[in-house]
């Protein structure tokens, strides 16, 4: 396996799988749309990706999302985010909504 050190955090992230990217880019978008609704968000990169999501203040009330490819109808492949307990989320071509949902969630708790 090919790996790579990532950005001076110490954490080995493999490069091998094109997927890995693209996971990791869909859940960057997410972190970004989080950040826009105060939510914080940290973005492990060892396989798979997960971000980790917490209400400044209350690190009890904290999510773990996922993103993982499936195809479409069509037989396209398509990227979703997925919640801590396997559930679908949102699709990831819409990452507002999914924060949106995301914070919803956290703040009902």
């Amino acid at each position: 396996m090919t790996g790579r050190w990532a950005g001076g955090d110490a954490k080995q992230v493999a490069v091998n799988h094109p997927r890995d990217h693209a996971r990791a880019y869909h859940l960057h978008r997410l972190a970004t749309a989080l950040d826009r609704r105060g939510l914080h968000a940290t973005l492990t990169t060892a396989y798979p990706a997960a971000l980790h999501i917490f209400i400044p203040g209350a690190a009890m009330l904290a999510e773990s999302i996922d993103c993982t490819p499936s195809t479409d109808d069509q037989g396209r492949l398509h990227w979703y985010y997925r919640w801590s307990w396997g559930e679908l989320l949102h699709d990831a071509d819409d990452p507002s909504s999914a924060a949106a949902k995301i914070a919803d969630v956290l703040s009902s708790r």
